[in-house]
């Protein structure tokens, strides 16, 4: 079977995307070390970790070393931000949601380019609707999805013989959803976010798309009747 490493799998999104491609696809559960990541490995058949932390790159490129074919990429893993003025933000919150949701991954995918050319692969980056419009608040986050966008979008021209997914979905119904809605001081309503399994059943659609179609940005939006 092909091969999907899909970081950011312990949990929520990650994990649903993993378990929808389960059935086709050899699985790399990218994630920090953890009972969690281990548990899922253990639940698929044909699974198995990729367990480094993304931002020390040089355990990133020892992981790398034995990925010779690799016919998919899911960028899925990222962090949030504060949601504090541009005024209130300190320096280092913008280091760290730049280097987690940008640099680490424009690292992993130059470092798997090789993997990927091989294989005619398919990169697919979770984006965000913060991606294509930002709002006050969110200045940190949203410099770091605009990144990603043009990171794709260039990758996209680079490499012509892979195929390479922008999914900017809207708010999505996460563990890290409801930390953000604390910090917003609103109530939770889950029915008012996308389900992690209808953002999941767009990826792997994405990636079962005909070889002679290419699909390049994916934008989700919750209808209230989840």
């Amino acid at each position: 079977m092909p091969t999907a490493l899909i970081t950011g799998a312990s949990r929520g999104l990650g994990a649903e995307i993993a378990r929808q491609l389960a059935p086709t696809h050899d699985l790399l559960l990218g994630g920090r070390p953890s009972p969690e990541l281990d548990a899922l490995a253990m639940e698929l058949d044909g699974a198995s970790t990729f367990a480094v932390e993304l931002t020390d790159y040089d355990a990133v490129a020892a992981a790398v070393e034995s990925v010779t074919e690799l016919d998919v990429l899911v960028h899925n893993a990222g962090v949030g931000s504060s949601l504090e003025r541009i005024a209130d933000t300190p320096v280092e919150e913008w280091h760290h949601v730049l280097e987690v949701n940008l640099v680490a991954v424009a690292e992993l995918t130059r470092l798997l380019l090789p993997a990927l050319r091989s294989a005619e692969g398919h990169v697919v980056f979770i984006n965000s609707g913060s991606g294509r419009t930002s709002k006050p608040r969110w200045a940190p986050y949203a410099a770091s999805k605009f990144g990603l966008r043009a990171l794709a979008d260039a990758l996209r021209g680079e490499e012509p013989t892979l195929r390479v997914t922008s999914v900017y979905p809207g708010r999505i119904d996460t563990d890290m959803q409801r930390e953000l809605v604390a910090i917003e001081g609103r109530d939770y309503d889950a029915s008012q976010f996308l389900r992690p399994e209808s953002v999941a059943a767009a990826v792997v659609h994405a990636i079962h798309t005909p070889e002679d179609a290419h699909p390049q940005d994916i934008v989700l939006r919750p209808t209230g009747r989840g």
